[in-house]
């Protein structure tokens, strides 16, 4: 059982890790492909009024928000990084919802 359930949490990390990817290229006008963990935002050419837009819709596409400190280094944020802050927030909602019943 804790298998399969580690499965899905795989699972999901690669699908949260593609979706966030999926948000970068489109406000980049790039291919999904080209995105690497470890690219910067501004590397795949996100100025950082863009990259702000890059936030505001992943944070409207997974019904979170990022604390204020995040996002906020353009030159050296990676696409990793936003994965990662994804993620944390994620979590904090299941808690924040598990907490409430």
């Amino acid at each position: 059982m804790t298998l399969s359930i580690a499965a899905e949490d795989l699972a999901m990390n690669d699908t949260t890790e593609q979706q966030v990817f999926e948000i970068i290229a489109k406000q980049a006008k790039i291919p999904v492909e080209t995105i690497k963990p470890e690219s910067t935002l501004k590397d795949l050419g996100i100025a950082s009024l863009e990259a702000i837009e890059v936030i505001f819709d992943i944070e409207e596409h997974f019904n979170i928000t990022f604390p204020d400190q995040q996002g906020a280094n353009f030159d050296t944020d990676t696409a990793q990084s936003l994965v990662d802050a994804v993620r944390l927030g994620l979590a904090a909602k299941a808690a924040a919802g598990e907490g409430s019943k």
